[in-house]
């Protein structure tokens, strides 16, 4: 899982899994940034609007709302600035959630038992 401790959604989700005692590997990306390898899987799956949080403080900061960049210049961007990315990030095997996705990590939990 990456996030941030600052993020509610991040702590959700840790709490989440706690409460299920599902051990986690957690990367707080104000500590240490994903690669954007990492980050183009989850491209991959849920495109690069999914992964942009275009009302975070930090995408208005930088004053990206009129930005148009290819994907690889805001992977790039992303792996920089976690602000600007929609957390929690999840990843179990090959499957990929952005933000809170209790359903989703239900059946993966479901799946493993």
């Amino acid at each position: 899982m990456f996030g941030t401790r600052k993020s509610a959604d991040t702590r959700k989700a840790l709490r989440f899994f706690a409460e299920r005692r599902v051990k986690v590997h957690f990367v707080d990306l104000a500590e240490r940034a994903a690669s954007v390898g990492e980050l183009r899987r989850f491209l991959q799956k849920h495109g690069i609007d999914a992964l942009l949080d275009r009302a975070s403080a930090r995408f208005a900061d930088l004053g990206l709302q009129a930005a148009r960049l290819s994907d690889d210049t805001w992977l790039a961007k992303l792996a920089e600035e976690p602000g600007l990315l929609r957390l929690p990030l999840v990843r179990h095997r090959q499957d990929v959630t952005i933000g809170l996705s209790e359903p989703t990590w239900k059946s993966w939990i479901e799946a493993a038992q």
